[in-house]
């Protein structure tokens, strides 16, 4: 495959071999014990001997076979015809069949939980290894390894197949969600020194592209991609040079990436008019509206206020809350934004909004006790310096 690299393949490749050994083997840990074993082999020997011709099967051979070895050494009483007949795998029966959105529900079992379906689908699916998912987490890569391992030993008996019609939607759902965490965490990172981890926003639109791929007639699939292309259209526009955050109002949109919001766009536009809407859709529809505004100025706040409020209505949650009483500030004025963030809950970004509409409303001694109390709570490095950075600007 010219022009193609190989260590793009392999991650592309990784969860259709996965799920090509799953669906004909069954035992989900030893198979994916032998796809790795597979994509190191093939990480080692491809760059000196040549990418071969059908690299889907060159890679479900391998993973076949070391898979057995492993089942050999665990199941020895077993007769030896038997396992040369399991060997005896032919390369066109499988490679042909993309088990990825089989392999996206598994992974996404409602006995797992929330933070073990994020763990698998990287691995699994993302082809993520265990110490790269544990960077992205800040977490101890043991923590991790131990998560992954529950998981797989929770799902060995579930069965490789698509879930059941009645199931289905819920099962996509979660998928949809662990896709929406994972996209979150790389555009905005929750701790560290990073504002964002590329990885993971970019590994996250690559399986809901997949998904949609699969699902062309799902809408929230279709605005959940829309969703992450608008939203991470805006990274180069982000942060300086030095790595310091700018917020939305003061990026230059001249860096923004104008391919992804065509993309996007065209996307929520089409699902909106074709599909029933859903929250995905929702706030697809919102970032497409400040992503079509030339300069911050230009915003068309109406419109996004209106949005809010039906994204409330259709999946309330404290985050919509909060996004809308800024929305409210900025049509109604700030006084009316604080109004509406006196009903809320405490939660982690309360503090930061409150803290810029008291500047908005022209309080700064407020604005600055609050920005000061934001900066203290956060665990973003890059957030924790701007908020100070706000206070600092605001004398006293």
């Amino acid at each position: 495959m010219p022009g193609v690299r190989a260590e793009d393949l392999l991650r592309e490749l990784a969860p259709q071999v996965l799920g090509a050994l799953v669906r004909r083997y069954g035992g989900f840990d030893l198979c994916e014990d032998a796809v790795q074993e597979a994509l190191l082999a093939a990480a080692t020997q491809w760059p000196m001997e040549g990418m071969p011709a059908n690299p889907k099967g060159w890679l479900i051979t391998t993973a076949s076979r070391r898979r057995i070895e492993l089942w050999r050494n665990e199941s020895a009483r077993k007769r030896r015809e038997e396992t040369v007949a399991a060997l005896e795998v032919s390369d066109q029966e499988v490679s042909d069949v993309d088990d990825t959105l089989t392999l996206l529900f598994l992974c996404c079992h409602p006995s797992l939980t929330q933070v073990s379906q994020v763990a698998l689908t990287l691995r699994a699916v993302g082809g993520l290894s265990t110490a790269e998912i544990a960077r992205a987490f800040l977490v101890p890569e043991t923590t991790i390894g131990q998560r992954i391992s529950r998981a797989k030993q929770k799902i060995k008996d579930s069965g490789f197949r698509l879930p059941p019609p009645e199931e289905r939607s819920e099962r996509l759902a979660a998928v949809l969600h662990v896709l929406y965490l994972v996209f979150n965490e790389g555009y905005t990172a929750s701790s560290g020194a990073s504002l964002h981890r590329a990885d993971l926003t970019a590994e996250a639109i690559r399986l809901t592209r997949q998904l949609h791929t699969s699902l062309p007639d799902e809408g929230e699939v279709a605005g959940l991609l829309a969703l992450m292309l608008l939203t991470d259209a805006r990274t180069p526009a982000r942060a300086d040079a030095h790595g310091a955050l700018i917020p939305l109002a003061e990026q230059d949109r001249a860096h923004w990436d104008a391919t992804a919001i065509a993309e996007g766009t065209a996307l929520i536009t089409h699902a909106l008019a074709h599909t029933p809407v859903g929250p995905y859709q929702v706030q697809a529809a919102i970032a497409a509206v400040h992503d079509e505004a030339t300069h911050a100025q230009d915003t068309d706040w109406p419109q996004i206020l209106t949005l809010y409020d039906l994204l409330d209505a259709i999946a309330p949650s404290p985050v919509v809350s909060l996004n809308r009483a800024v929305a409210v500030a900025m049509v109604h004025g700030p006084r009316a934004g604080l109004a509406e963030l006196s009903t809320l809950d405490d939660q982690p970004r309360v503090d930061a909004v409150r803290a810029h509409l008291f500047e908005l409303a022209g309080d700064p001694d407020a604005a600055r006790q609050h920005y000061r109390v934001a900066a203290r709570r956060t665990l973003s490095v890059p957030e924790r310096d701007y908020l100070e950075a706000r206070a600092a600007q605001l004398g006293g």
